[in-house]
């Protein structure tokens, strides 16, 4: 006959627990020490998943808003500049990725790194007697997005903080809030062509400080820093010791009265991340190649820094192999011409972009120096209606079909961001309903005070 004991042990602060033996045919059977509770599912999202937040999807996602059904669509909000078709990437790009695939050389897994052949062509394209480049200053990502999480997550830890521009790419705050990283905003300086406000920054270091971030040429400004700023600003990273995550996605996307200065060049101990890639220069966003550059001149990042680099590399297999295989070809063969045309056409169409919003009334555009993008600002005491830039670009969505992203995404209220890789006719287009717009809302100070005097 079987038989069954439970024996229910528990004393002082702990809770009972049952200890289950089954006795069958004389045979004992311990079960173990089960909780006197029933089992019930219980699921819940992690808390980095619930930290994790993009400024730009809330906002853009909250705009319920339709279009005017009378009027085409023209978006100049997303920073793809692929979207309309009038920017491909040149053909010795795409037929550089043919030969690779068609090799069978590069279907399998790579080091997390990189190939090491594709390492050392970064390094080779990069390096220079000012900031040189070996390999293994090299760390191959997924994407310019990958290798910013990368750097962020080897420099700093929970509880610590990182000083981020504002108006800035909204990537940053999003990836850092999601590892329990504190932000601390920077201002930029419209009225300086968004130069740092190298006060403000400075104020901000503390002992809990992990590293600064660059961006330049700047999304969402399209600014670019001269020589002496850059200095500047390794001035103040050398005085209180942080070292620079530089965003240079944009490098060497500048116009032509510019120069671009890659802060490395500059640095004589500041030690420096750059992060960089393929996707805006040579118009391939979608094929996830990104890089980080380690410039480490007086070994202050040591080895524990590059050791960090790769254990956090392992928890990826590393970028597209078919990419990687590439990417020596794509970086000697595209020729020059290619590079100058795209300037070209973006240089064009910030021009017209720039002259025709500074003629409209109650707009303030900055005029960009590169990358892709401009900033204007709308002097709101004009148009009263409007609570913020949000409800004025919803306004111009629902009456003007023209959608540019309101720049509250970007951590700076009162202005909004163009994109400029949109065709010439589309930009005129758009710049004409905007100049409709304005004119159809704006109010001059004696109407704007009878607005208010009215709510």
């Amino acid at each position: 006959m079987d038989s069954y004991l439970i024996q229910v042990n528990g004393h002082g602060d702990h809770a009972p627990m049952l200890d289950v033996n089954l006795k069958t045919n004389g045979d004992s059977i311990l079960l173990g020490k089960a909780k006197g509770r029933k089992p019930r599912w219980s699921v819940r999202a992690s808390e980095m998943s619930k930290k994790t937040f993009n400024p730009v999807r809330a906002i853009v996602d909250s705009m319920k808003v339709e279009p005017n059904p009378k009027k085409a669509m023209i978006s100049l909000s997303l920073g793809d500049p692929t979207v309309f078709g009038n920017l491909p990437t040149n053909d010795e790009v795409t037929r550089a990725v043919k030969e690779v695939l068609d090799s069978g050389r590069y279907n399998g897994y790579a080091p997390s790194v990189g190939y090491q052949s594709c390492r050392e062509a970064v390094a080779a394209y990069y390096s220079c007697a000012e900031a040189p480049l070996q390999a293994q200053d090299v760390i191959l990502t997924s994407g310019c997005s990958q290798a910013i999480e990368l750097a962020l997550a080897v420099l700093a830890n929970p509880g610590q903080n990182i000083l981020v521009p504002r108006p800035g790419f909204s990537l940053y705050k999003t990836l850092a809030l999601s590892m329990g990283i504190e932000v601390k905003l920077y201002n930029l300086l419209p009225e300086k062509a968004w130069e740092i406000d190298l006060k403000h920054l400075e104020s901000l270091v503390d002992e809990k400080t992990a590293c600064l971030i660059v961006n330049n040429p700047s999304n969402p400004c399209g600014s670019v820093f001269s020589k002496s700023h850059l200095q500047k600003i390794l001035a103040v990273a050398s005085r209180q010791c942080v070292p620079i995550l530089a965003d240079e996605i944009y490098g060497d996307m500048v116009f032509a009265d510019c120069k671009y200065e890659p802060i490395a060049t500059l640095s004589t101990n500041v030690p420096i991340l750059s992060c960089g890639g393929l996707a805006k220069r040579w118009l391939v966003p979608g094929w996830r190649m990104g890089w980080i550059l380690i410039h480490d001149r007086r070994d202050i990042f040591g080895n524990e820094i590059r050791d960090g680099l790769l254990r956090l590399s392992q928890r990826i297999l590393g970028p597209c192999t078919i990419v990687q295989g590439a990417l020596e070809r794509i970086l000697h063969r595209t020729p020059p011409e290619f590079y100058h045309n795209t300037l070209s056409i973006l240089k064009s169409n910030a021009d017209l972009c720039y002259a025709a919003l500074s003629a409209i009334p109650g707009l303030q555009p900055v005029r960009p120096a590169g990358a892709m993008y401009l900033m204007v600002e709308i002097e709101m005491e004009h148009f009263p209606e409007f609570e913020n830039d949000v409800e004025f670009t919803e306004r111009l969505i629902s009456e003007q079909s023209v959608f540019c992203l309101p720049a509250t995404c970007f951590e700076y209220p009162n202005f909004f961001r163009v994109v400029i890789t949109v065709p010439e006719e589309m930009i005129l287009e758009a710049c004409s309903r905007i100049q409709e717009f304005c004119e159809m809302h704006y109010q001059g100070a004696e109407g704007a005070q009878d607005l208010e005097c009215d709510k």
